[in-house]
């Protein structure tokens, strides 16, 4: 029974930690908030105009996001797709390559970790595309360089 438990272990602990890692961004992002209006308030109670509060502080704007460039987000996923894609095909290489020089087979088993970061860097590969094919119907040419 005891054995039983610790095979979960790691794998609960894995969550764990994600989970403690979101929601300690999300209460920090809503401190900062909360700190922020905080700070607009006892300025407006001391009767500074709306400018200079926004001078200081920078606009309150909570809904509307930065301005992302295009071709900087199309460029983003391309090089994201190259390494996630080159760092599984090495992964799996190195397994090969170790299997051929110990000659025990069971090391080829660590070549599957490859084909994770290989099936993500795919799946930015086809984001990348399809980012490119969204540009061209706003009249972008995203395939050449600049």
């Amino acid at each position: 029974m005891h054995g039983d438990l610790s095979v979960f272990a790691v794998p609960l602990g894995a969550f764990a930690v994600g989970i403690v890692a979101i929601v300690s961004g999300s209460v920090s992002r809503m401190n900062r908030e909360k700190l922020k209006a905080d700070q607009r308030m006892a300025m407006v109670a001391r009767g500074m105009n709306t400018d200079d509060i926004d001078k200081l502080l920078g606009k309150n704007n909570v809904d509307s996001k930065p301005w992302r460039d295009p071709m900087q987000s199309l460029s983003n996923a391309r090089r994201a797709a190259i390494v996630l894609i080159s760092t599984g095909v090495g992964l799996m290489l190195f397994s090969a390559v170790l299997t051929w020089i110990l000659k025990v087979h069971e090391v080829l088993s660590a070549g599957a970790a490859g084909l994770i970061p290989f099936a993500i860097g795919v799946g930015f590969l086809i984001d990348y595309n399809l980012q490119k094919r969204d540009l061209a119907h706003f009249g972008l040419d995203a395939g050449r360089p600049e």
